[in-house]
């Protein structure tokens, strides 16, 4: 009997585990379930509207959508209308390939205050994700403060600094690039607590810093190492942080004349208070070291600076599923080599954590198809008949792939002035599209 695979979550992670289990020669049908209207995740939600050329990987993703074995229910939510145990009856295999769509906690004294928000909330308001378009973020600041030494730091600070004609031909939607462009914003800061040499940023979204048209780039120099600390690293990764040292040394000393706006990097900096009443006034940080041990030490001494918004980009955590065990700590699906229960697997950053580039999620999708073909040797339930049969009955409205090929086209058909589309960031009236046609 057809082996029925349920994956949940339609992102990187969801689409390589459908296509790793299409491209085995198993019998199998796949049903991709995901809790909005539009497909592809964090493609569509999370990378950067000025990073067209990762995008391009969806039409990979389409070929896989398109294959008779695989089925697309957009607009269907486990935990809303089906529940996690009720797809353990209905499929043989389950998984779960939710990402990591929450922010992990970030605890000061004083937090809380308004103007302040986690990178999760930020980057998917600018990228019109229905579930935070109503953001409506305190744009009104002229100093912004992010705290975070990875690559959503630098797509965060370059949305705030890129001017309207940099972004006409990315899909920054209209409401993102209306607020953007009107805010007072001159003063860009990144925060890490520890130097240079430990950040997380990747050489290629650094060297974009070196072309921001109206952004000067402040680096104090002197806290850049002449080279890589011997520590343990691999030759491989010595060599990437040489590379991205290089490049920040260059933009420490490229002209800053001219520019209205600046993004300014603290390194050796920990937040440890956030200033103000009701809303963020400014940031108390402290001076740090690395000690002998390697670990970040307080130099004793603290500096404050002014502000009227503040983004954590300090990491992701996954998403709580009724009956899946977390790992509270780490933020993931709690599992084994991507074993979850019996018969429930995980992916991508649900499994490990937000981590690496898109293409980091293909091995986790070829590990969950080859221990889905390991453990079950052939089906033994009905799948996406038993599906549609309980979501038809309970009034659930799914989005089609066709569906959301129609939601595609009237994005396209919206778009100006070079962009690629202009998103639809509202849920309802994505499906208004499908039943207007209808």
């Amino acid at each position: 009997m057809t082996l029925s695979v349920a994956v949940v979550g339609a992102g990187p992670s969801g689409f390589y585990t459908a296509h790793s289990l299409i491209n085995s020669g198993a019998d199998c049908r796949v049903d991709l379930i995901e809790m909005l209207p539009a497909p592809f995740g964090l493609i569509r939600s999370g990378v950067a509207p000025d990073h067209q050329g990762t995008k391009g990987v969806v039409k990979s993703y389409e070929k896989t959508a398109a294959a008779d074995q695989v089925a697309f229910f957009g607009n269907i939510e486990v935990g809303r209308d089906v529940s996690l145990d009720e797809l353990r009856e209905i499929y043989d295999a389950v998984v779960l390939s939710t990402g990591a769509p929450f922010d992990r906690g970030f605890e000061i004294i004083g937090g809380g205050k308004q103007a302040m928000y986690g990178a999760a909330q930020f980057v998917g308001w600018y990228n019109g994700d229905p579930r935070h378009a109503d953001l409506n973020p305190a744009l009104d600041a002229t100093s912004v403060g992010v705290v975070g030494n990875g690559n959503v730091a630098l797509d965060v600070a370059r949305m705030l600094v890129k001017t309207r004609a940099e972004m006409a031909a990315t899909d920054l939607p209209e409401h993102a690039a209306n607020a953007i462009h009107a805010s007072p914003v001159t003063d860009v800061y990144i925060f890490g607590r520890r130097g240079p040499e430990d950040a997380n940023f990747t050489n290629a979204e650094l060297r974009e810093l070196a072309h921001l048209e109206d952004c000067a780039v402040i680096i104090d120099a002197d806290v850049i190492p002449d080279e890589v600390p011997d520590d343990g690293r691999s030759a491989r990764d010595r060599r990437a942080m040489e590379r991205s040292l290089a490049t920040l040394r260059e933009l420490a000393a490229a002209a800053k004349e001219g520019k209205s706006k600046r993004l300014h990097f603290v390194f050796f900096g920990r937040p440890i208070e956030v200033l103000g009443g009701d809303r963020i006034k400014g940031l108390r940080l402290e001076h740090t070291y690395i000690d002998d041990d390697g670990e970040t030490a307080s130099a004793g001494t603290h500096f404050e600076i002014p502000m009227g918004m503040l983004v954590a980009a300090i990491g992701y955590r996954a998403a709580p599923i009724e009956g899946v065990p977390l790992d509270e700590q780490r933020g993931v699906i709690r599992n084994t080599d991507g074993r979850v229960l019996p018969g429930v697997y995980a992916a991508g950053w649900a499994k490990r954590g937000p981590s690496g580039v898109i293409g980091s999620n293909r091995p986790d999708g070829e590990e969950a198809a080859n221990n889905i073909l390991a453990d079950i040797r052939e089906g033994s339930k009905v799948g996406r008949p038993a599906l549609e049969s309980l979501l038809r009955e309970r009034g659930a409205r799914w989005v089609s792939f066709d569906d959301w090929k129609e939601i595609d086209e009237a994005e396209i058909a919206a778009a100006t002035d070079g962009a690629p589309r202009e998103k639809i960031v509202n849920a309802d009236e994505m499906l208004a599209v499908v039943e207007k046609d209808a």
